[in-house]
């Protein structure tokens, strides 16, 4: 037995490999046959999927053994059951792969072997509708939202996170083991982009959950609201993990504060009330290097080195954040209104930062 799960172990670090391939030039010397090996390699990794999901010590095994064969901590265990939707997909969407074989893999989807024996009826459905997201995304521009967010591309990769976020916690079960995976994932991105991410997940977190148990609802399924409760407690857990990536640093979250814009960071402080002290700590921060030069009639930096937004810039987030949730409003206006009184208490411009904000918003 020993044996067997070492071949099994071996051949599971080719996963990586295999999807590499996948979405790579070398597939336009692929034929119907060679395509029919990797979709069977493909069935077999869901197989084990299958096999191991409910022993969680030989399901570790191979997610250790997954993880250990890339760069990076991209796939995990429950990548296995995905490995036929994760490979149709990369070929689906790789210009390279022959006329012949792109037929076969055709005809696989639509008919999968063991079709109506317990194979997933929405298999080829969930394929196609990733695959028309993954074209409908760069033609969409100036999609309708609900609040301020990112472009859809953000959006996307927001989505795609927090899936794997879930699918950790269900593998490695242990908030520290997600957290070091979390941070493993954004570390691999640009700054710019890792926050980006991060707002758009936060923000999907707050606007999705009820859209959900409404579809839910529409199709009358009777254990929609148990559904909702379970994965109000999974988004939870997943928004605990990102702020305590976000704010575990403070010159990480000062940078993501300066990275996105006002209106985005009071949504998101409206919604989250950890995120909104932290924010407005840094604000009231920011606002104490600002200096009133009589001559110019308004508040300058008082160094390059101190003060990281403008007099207008200030006034901006802080309008925002008044213009946000009522809860937030009062919360914004009573921090400006004990720190005009712990400034002197001035009811003229010119004599306090805060003074003049009040005025202002």
């Amino acid at each position: 037995q020993a044996w067997a799960m070492d071949v099994v172990l071996r051949q599971v670090e080719q996963l990586p490999a295999l999807l590499a391939v996948s979405r790579s030039a070398l597939v336009r010397d692929w034929d119907p046959l060679t395509l029919d090996r990797a979709l069977e390699w493909a069935r077999y990794f869901h197989h084990l999927y299958d096999r191991f999901r409910a022993r969680p010590q030989l399901r570790e095994a191979l997610g250790r053994r997954l993880r250990r064969s890339q760069p990076y901590p991209l796939l995990g265990f429950p990548a296995l059951g995905r490995c036929p939707q994760l490979l149709g997909l990369a070929l689906l969407e790789n210009r390279a792969l022959p006329p012949a074989a792109c037929r076969c893999l055709l005809r696989s989807l639509l008919h999968p072997p063991g079709a109506g024996t317990g194979s997933d009826p929405h298999g080829l459905e969930l394929l196609a509708r990733r695959k028309a997201a993954a074209c409908l995304l760069p033609l969409s521009h100036r999609p309708p939202r609900r609040a301020p967010g990112p472009e859809p591309q953000l959006q996307a990769e927001a989505q795609l996170l927090l899936s794997r976020l879930r699918e950790e916690g269900q593998e490695v079960g242990e908030v520290a083991g997600q957290l070091r995976w979390l941070c493993g994932v954004l570390e691999q991105l640009s700054q710019p982009r890792a926050f980006g991410v991060v707002a758009a997940a936060l923000a999907l977190l707050k606007q999705g959950r009820g859209a959900e148990l409404a579809g839910d609802r529409d199709r009358g399924g009777s254990s929609s609201q148990d559904g909702y409760q379970a994965g109000a407690a999974g988004d939870e857990c997943a928004a605990g993990l990102l702020l305590s990536w976000l704010l575990g640093n403070q010159e990480r979250f000062s940078a993501f504060c300066l990275c996105l814009p006002g209106s985005h960071l009071a949504f998101l402080a409206g919604h989250y009330s950890q995120l909104a002290r932290s924010y407005l700590d840094l604000l009231t921060s920011w606002g104490s290097h600002l200096l009133y030069d009589p001559l110019q009639g308004r508040w300058v930096k008082s160094g390059l080195d101190k003060a990281e937004l403008s007099w207008e810039e200030l006034r901006e987030r802080f309008s925002c954040l008044c213009q946000g949730s009522t809860v937030l409003k009062e919360h914004t206006q009573a921090a400006l209104e004990l720190l005009r009184t712990q400034d002197g208490d001035f009811k003229v411009r010119g004599l306090s930062v805060w003074t003049d904000l009040l005025m202002e918003v």
